[in-house]
């Protein structure tokens, strides 16, 4: 793979890279398009992780319709699929590989607290995505917002020569984010989840009719998460550092984190006074 993002840089082509787990629905297809859209050229990785899960996670469940995916990235136009083996993305296995990157303090609030070591291992397997597929650009989907931050904190730190891009998030019709993890959803834990986006909605609204009070807009959004079996974190917290504001002067974010039967769901929406 960095033969081929090599020598369409020597050629003087641009490459966008877009890392995926799999599992592949509109939302990383809006990837693709913006990749497509920007660069000469488009490469997708499709790597499951290991280092980014718990031990009391879905690594095992976590769905792989390899076939599939190939499929719609095949019909996207994608020119490049990288696929590795776990074996060769952590020679020796997973559990033995020693070296990993720390990530800046962006990591600690909201999944670091519920999720300790997760942003260490996507810290990780995102800096070999790029030293494998090096490329000029990446593009990662605002949903995983705390991700994203994290990426961007990492490329800036360590002077990584690639832009990051950041995606608008995609949503179903009815307004749940899309996730690979909706078709865990069952009926009704699916209707439920609705209540996600639309107390991010609410919260907006009350935004923008001019409300800075971050405890406020907190609690519109605990009224309107009932239908979720627990909440994690439903937060506004600021845009650069994630840490909890008073009073919202500069732009910020809601986070909610819940989880329907065993699924758990992330979304939010940014709050822009610029």
């Amino acid at each position: 793979m960095r033969a081929w993002c090599r020598e369409k840089s020597i050629s003087g082509k641009t490459t966008g890279l877009v890392p995926t787990m799999g599992a592949l629905h509109e939302g990383h297809l809006s990837l693709v398009h913006a990749a497509k859209n920007s660069c000469d050229h488009c490469v997708t990785s499709i790597f499951v992780n290991p280092t980014q899960f718990a031990a009391n996670e879905d690594l095992d469940q976590y769905p792989r319709p390899i076939e599939d995916d190939l499929a719609m990235l095949r019909d996207a136009g994608v020119e490049a699929v990288f696929m590795p083996t776990a074996d060769e993305m952590y020679p020796g296995g997973a559990e033995r590989h020693s070296t990993s990157v720390h990530p800046s303090a962006v990591a600690l609030p909201l999944e670091g607290i519920h999720r300790p070591e997760h942003f260490a291992g996507v810290a990780t397997v995102v800096m070999k995505l790029f030293q494998a597929a090096p490329s000029d650009r990446a593009f990662f989907g605002r949903k995983d917002f705390q991700q994203l931050c994290v990426i961007e904190h990492m490329v800036r730190d360590l002077n990584l020569p690639i832009e990051i891009v950041p995606c608008d998030i995609v949503r179903e019709p009815d307004g749940l984010a899309m996730s690979s993890r909706n078709r865990y959803l069952s009926d009704d834990e699916r209707q439920r989840a609705l209540c996600i986006s639309k107390s991010l909605n609410l919260v907006e609204r009350a935004f923008h009719d001019g409300s800075r009070d971050a405890k406020q807009l907190e609690s519109i959004m605990a009224d309107h998460l009932s239908p979720c079996d627990s909440v994690d974190y439903a937060v506004v917290v600021d845009r650069q550092t994630l840490l909890p504001v008073p009073k919202i002067t500069r732009n910020a974010v809601a986070l909610v984190a819940a989880r329907l039967g065993a699924t758990r769901l992330i979304d939010n929406r940014e709050l822009e006074t610029e």
